[in-house]
């Protein structure tokens, strides 16, 4: 793994994974594992917002580690990382928060936007200081590319601010990492609005059961405008066509029901039972692997020691990279004094 380039991604743990991860995220990563040397992250000091129910933050660790093994990834080929168990990483936040401005935080768009949903409740220091944590999870393991949703991007703007005036004012120690935005940057909910949420309750998560993906399905949001099924719809725009764009193998089966619906010769109803059919054929296989690992927790235990041992390796390579650059062997220099 050496020889290759590092990918750091991560996700914060705050319950199991849904669609829009998978399309927005996990088929990227999957795809990397081949060709990069790949860290994948959960994220634990970064749910502040969460301080009042650690017990979820727990469940929530194992809960995205299933469904990582799950969708195919593999952590002997990948290094699955729990954060808190990795020092460096709190420390290295540390250093690294000297060099950033309060102004500079305050201009980030993703994180004035995420503050906004605090409202009157107070906001955790650590929530506003997160996109710092976020800089040093990429900068420890000097990680080259850093797959990310859309709105993200701005984090890893801020990271490659602060590599380059930290190697300008100490020492080349970091790489400036690229962002990777995956193949749908921003999944919609099954409400229709802009994006797939945990906290907005319109998410299909890739451990509900067939049942439950069902009855999501039929109570899709779709063409606002078409009042009975012989009505013209539109298919641009449409939740439910979206859906059958990006999870329906069957293509001519779409191209049928595009046209159809175009013309008013489909109802919704049709069009949703074919999409929440295609939905369970693609999360069958997901669901399947998902139980075999959750039969045996000791697997899903191993794949996150093993990988957090090899991340604390290249995490303690790289603050004494840092420390040296740093010049804070005092006690060594005093010694040699």
């Amino acid at each position: 793994m050496e020889d290759r380039e590092r990918v750091l991604t991560g996700i914060r743990p705050t319950g199991p994974l849904h669609l829009g991860h998978y399309v927005g995220a996990l088929e990227t990563w999957i795809g990397l594992q081949s060709d990069y040397d790949c860290y994948f992250l959960i994220a634990d000091y970064q749910v502040s917002d969460h301080a009042d129910d650690l017990a979820r933050v727990r469940e929530a660790v194992w809960e995205v580690t299933l469904d990582w093994l799950a969708v195919g990834l593999d952590p002997e080929r990948s290094s699955f990382v729990v954060e808190s168990v990795i020092p460096e990483h709190a420390e290295l936040t540390l250093w690294l928060s000297w060099l950033v401005s309060i102004g500079r935080l305050q201009r980030n768009p993703t994180l004035k936007a995420e503050m906004k949903d605090f409202g009157r409740r107070s906001v955790p220091v650590a929530f506003f200081t997160y996109p710092i944590m976020q800089v040093a999870d990429i900068l420890l393991h000097r990680a080259q590319l850093v797959p990310v949703g859309e709105d993200q991007l701005p984090h890893i703007e801020l990271a490659r601010e602060v590599a380059r005036r930290f190697n300008r004012h100490f020492k080349e120690v970091f790489p400036e990492p690229k962002g990777l935005v995956g193949r749908v940057p921003r999944l919609v909910g099954i409400d229709g609005q802009a994006k797939m949420s945990k906290s907005l309750d319109n998410a299909i998560y890739l451990k509900d059961t067939p049942a439950v993906v069902n009855e999501k399905v039929r109570s899709m949001y779709t063409d606002p405008t078409r009042l009975r099924a012989t009505d013209p719809g539109h298919v641009e725009g449409n939740p439910v066509f979206l859906y059958h764009e990006l999870f329906n193998s069957d293509r001519q089966e779409v191209a049928d029901l595009e046209e159809r619906y175009r013309r008013g010769a489909v109802g919704d109803v049709e069009v949703k039972e074919k999409l929440a059919a295609a939905l369970n054929r693609f999360l069958d296989p997901i669901r399947e692997r998902r139980a075999h690992f959750a039969a045996d927790m000791a697997l899903v235990r191993d794949a996150l020691a093993l990988g957090s041992e090899r991340a604390r390796k290249t995490a303690q390579i790289t603050m004494s990279l840092v420390r040296e650059a740093l010049d804070l062997d005092y006690l060594e220099k005093f010694r040699e004094s």
